[in-house]
Parts: structure tokens; C-alpha cells; sequence
């Protein structure tokens, strides 16, 4: 079965001109060639819902009939299987299509097949050796991507390996990189294309969520973090258009959890990481949470505490110029969440982290299921300290608990299908309800201190006094939850 690996980099058109005169291309020619690609799908468009995709290529007096299956990329790496066979226009013979089952349901489909969208671009392509035995293809493509008349621009890098290792292709990434401002891409020319295809309707987007990740007990400890992290990428890379392009809340949202979970996994994995290579980066993740962060705590204090403080006081001529000042700093802090997502330093930041991740190599020991249990009792015990600290206490207190039980959270989260189970599903959920009713405690702290900030007319004695209302009344729940989660038996102990 073939499979094509590859990583694919945004590159502004602006700096087309900076790529062609790289030192690594301006000295070879480069083989130059227009392709032009219609892809097919059914009415009811079940090869998108398939994730497959299916394409007529011309090149010259060439046509191609090639067949993709999907594959999440991440870092801009995707690795999909590809078939690929000599055809004419409107022909579609999957014969070439190995995996029976696969071939019977494109020959199921293939009389529905209809145009979908096209794309039409121009090829500039090198083939470099980047080390001895190693081949990478740069393939340079200028066009437009075109459905029901809708357009949308393309131009981008693709580096696929011919010869070598994945590690090859993010060396020459990183290369690249030091003088270009190429963005790792997660978006092929197919899925951009269903979107045109499908219609700009932002009520049919949805924020990408943290999926399962597929552990198993006979992964190394290094397979089970590389797994884990790039989990957490494609997560968050999966909320960048959303953020960039979208207001709506959950975007940033789980952007935000992402970077959360690829920091309290390096934190679980610190000790088994080769320092010099890790050590750096969480501070950089850091750095682009919090300016997540501030986006986030704006959406949440404008759309969920603000609404019914107005409610309760309509009349307050303070609080409806406190809703005007809270508007304004949320589309502020939305531009700087864009701004840093659109920044140099983050597609380094990716693309660097992604080469550290996947060069990871190490022992068996100890096994992937007695470094969770180690790393899940400790984090417990975090937890369980933290909880006798914080009942009765003040908003601090509570603020480091819903830390560290976030963090316990997600690492359960992360070795869950090691310990698969109902009691590991009750641990989860019991976590996630305290989690959620300390969160909207940290809300209300995080509402005062927003008001506090706030120009002095903004300012009102009547919010305070409500936020402080609603503070107390969730106090009691708190300390009851706290009491009844860390009196629950961990679920990964051995019985």
C-alpha cells in the first residue's frame, strides 16, 4: 500500500520571490509544470464523509486518476495512503486501488460520482539531497482553488520524501524556515476545496476537541509522550482558522485547552525528556497561552458573567458603561490572540517542537503503565494536598487547586486506555464537575478583577457586591465536591 509522506507550509504570495532565490533552490532549475485536478464526489457527498478523495489530474496530454485516503496532519506532516494510475477524463477504473474493500466501495460509488471542485496550479519543483540517502521533493505550487465560483488563492510548499526519515523532512523545514515565513500547514488542497465546495456557513464549523488517544501498554514511554504531544497540535492547529477568522468563543477556547494539555503532558514527561532539547519550550508555550488567556477571560466575563449582572441592574448607569468597556478590551485582546497565532515565533514554535517530538527515542523502562501509574499517583496526592488547603479558603487557594486537578485531569485523560474502565470514567467525570464548578468560581474572581481595572464611571459597588453574592453561594458546593472527589479510590491502582 503506498504511502505519502510529506509536510505541507503556508507561504505568503509577498515572499514568493525570497523562496525562489534560496540558496538551497536559486543554483538548480527547477522542472516546472501546470497541473490541473477536478475531485469528484457523490451527491450526498459520501466520499467526503468517508474521508477519501477522489481526483482527475491533467498534466500535458496526461491525465491521472489518483485516489487519497485522509490523515490528520500535524506540524504540517500528513502521511496518507495514495494510489495513483493512468486514466482518461470521466474514467474512473480503481483497479489500482489495493485494499479490496476500499475498491469495492469506490466502484459502489462510482456511478454517482459528479465534479465537485477543481484546482489549477503551477508546479516549481527541486529534488534535493539533504544528507546522503536522503531525497526530498520542494515542491513549490502557485494557483487557485475554484467551486460554484467561489475561488480561493494557493500558494504554498510541499516537501515529500522520496528516501529517508520523517526527521529529514523537518530538518529541511527548519532550514527553510530561518529565512522564510513558511507556517505549517494543516489544511490540504482537498479539505479547502469542500469548503468552498460546501459554502461559507460558520454554523456548520466546529471547534476541534481533544480526541482519544490511542496508548496502548507495549508503547515505549518516549512513543506514549510523542503520541500524546502531537495529539495536543493537532488539536490546537485544528482551532487556528477558527480563531483567526471567527468570533466565536469556543475557537479560542480550545486553543487554549490544547496548549494547557501539551503543558501538563511535557510537565508528566519532564523527567524522562532529554533536557537540552525540552527545557525551552515551556516557556514559549506559556507565552502564547497567556495571550490566549486574556482573549478568553474577555469572551467569558462579555458573554457568561456580564449578561446577568445587567439582568439584576438594569438601571445601573455604571454597569451598562462597564458592558461598553468590556466590549472594547474584548475585541482588543481577540487581536492580540490573532496577532500571536499569525506570528513568526508560533510557526517556529510549532515546526521546532514537532522535529524535537518525533526524534525522540528510549528505553522500555519503565514500562508506559508503571510510569502512568507513578506519575497519576503523585499528581493525586498533588491534588488531595491542595484540596485540604483550599476548603474554607480564599479565591487563591482555590485557583491552585484547579490547577493541579487540571492537571491530574488531563493526564488521566492521556492514559485512560491503559486503565480502561467504568471506574476510570466515574474518576474522570467526578473530576470534570469539580473542575467545572471551580472554573466558575475563578470566573467570578477573574469578573472583579476585570472591574477593577475598569475606568472608575465603570466601576459599581452593585456588581461587587453581586459577584461577591454569588461567590459565597457556590463556596459550600465547593467544599462538598472537594470532599467527595478525594475520597474516591484511584482507578489505576493495582489490585
Amino acid at each position: 500500500m503506498p504511502i505519502e509522506t510529506e509536510i505541507k507550509l503556508a507561504l505568503p504570495a509577498r515572499a514568493a520571490a525570497q523562496l525562489l532565490r534560496h540558496p538551497l533552490l536559486a543554483a538548480t532549475p527547477p522542472r516546472k509544470q501546470r497541473l490541473a485536478n477536478t475531485y469528484y464526489d457523490t451527491a450526498d457527498l459520501a466520499l467526503l464523509k468517508a474521508r477519501i478523495a477522489v481526483r482527475h489530474r491533467r498534466h500535458g496530454w496526461q491525465h491521472l486518476l489518483t485516489v487519497k485516503g485522509a490523515a490528520p496532519s500535524v506540524g504540517g506532516l500528513a502521511q496518507r495512503n495514495e494510489w495513483e494510475a493512468p486514466s482518461a477524463p470521466g474514467e474512473f477504473d480503481f483497479t489500482h486501488v489495493d485494499v479490496p474493500e476500499l475498491r469495492r466501495q469506490l466502484e459502489a460509488w462510482r456511478d454517482s460520482l459528479r465534479p465537485a471542485f477543481s484546482t489549477d496550479f503551477t508546479r516549481q519543483a527541486w529534488v534535493i539531497e539533504p544528507r546522503p540517502g536522503a531525497r526530498v521533493e520542494i515542491a513549490f505550487d502557485r494557483g487557485h482553488i475554484e467551486a460554484d465560483g467561489r475561488r480561493e488563492a494557493i500558494c504554498e510548499l510541499e516537501l515529500e520524501l522520496l528516501a529517508g526519515e520523517v526527521a529529514d523532512l523537518f530538518t529541511l523545514a527548519c532550514t527553510l524556515q530561518e529565512t522564510l515565513p513558511l507556517h505549517p500547514a494543516t489544511a490540504s488542497k482537498a479539505e479547502r476545496g469542500y469548503r468552498l465546495f460546501v459554502g461559507p456557513n460558520e454554523a456548520k464549523a466546529r471547534a476541534a476537541k481533544a480526541r482519544t488517544i490511542a496508548l496502548d501498554a507495549g508503547m515505549s514511554t518516549s512513543a506514549g509522550f510523542a503520541a500524546v504531544a502531537l495529539s495536543c497540535l493537532e488539536h490546537l492547529q485544528g482551532n487556528e482558522r477558527g480563531v483567526r477568522d471567527s468570533g466565536e468563543p469556543e475557537y479560542v477556547h480550545q486553543a487554549r485547552v490544547a496548549i494547557r494539555r501539551l503543558r501538563s503532558a511535557l510537565r508528566v514527561w519532564r523527567p524522562l525528556l532529554p533536557a537540552e532539547r525540552f527545557a525551552a519550550f515551556d516557556a514559549r508555550w506559556r507565552a502564547l497561552a497567556v495571550a490566549l488567556g486574556e482573549a478568553r477571560n474577555q469572551d467569558v466575563f462579555a458573554t457568561e458573567t456580564l449578561p446577568p449582572l445587567l439582568a439584576a441592574f438594569p438601571d445601573c448607569a455604571a454597569a451598562a458603561r462597564l458592558q461598553k468597556h468590556a466590549a472594547a478590551r474584548r475585541k482588543a485582546s481577540r487581536r492580540a490572540a490573532r496577532a500571536a497565532l499569525a506570528a513568526p515565533e508560533y510557526s517556529r514554535l510549532l515546526l521546532e517542537f514537532t522535529t524535537a517530538t518525533l526524534a525522540l527515542s528510549g528505553s522500555d523502562t519503565p514500562t508506559l503503565k508503571d510510569f502512568a501509574r507513578d506519575c497519576l499517583t503523585k499528581s493525586a496526592r498533588r491534588v488531595a494536598r491542595q484540596a485540604a488547603a483550599a476548603q474554607g479558603a480564599d479565591a487563591a487557594a482555590r485557583h491552585r487547586l484547579r490547577i493541579a486537578l487540571k492537571r491530574l485531569r488531563y493526564a488521566v485523560e492521556f492514559f485512560a486506555p491503559l486503565f480502561a474502565g467504568s471506574k476510570v470514567d466515574r474518576y474522570l467525570r467526578s473530576a470534570a464537575d469539580l473542575q467545572e464548578l471551580l472554573g466558575h468560581m475563578n470566573d467570578l474572581a477573574v469578573a472583579a478583577e476585570l472591574i477593577a481595572q475598569a475606568p472608575r464611571a465603570a466601576q459599581s459597588q452593585l456588581a461587587r457586591g453581586w459577584l461577591a453574592g454569588r461567590d459565597e453561594l457556590m463556596r459550600r458546593e465547593i467544599d462538598a465536591a472537594i470532599d467527595a472527589f478525594v475520597r474516591q479510590p484511584p482507578p489505576w491502582k493495582k489490585r
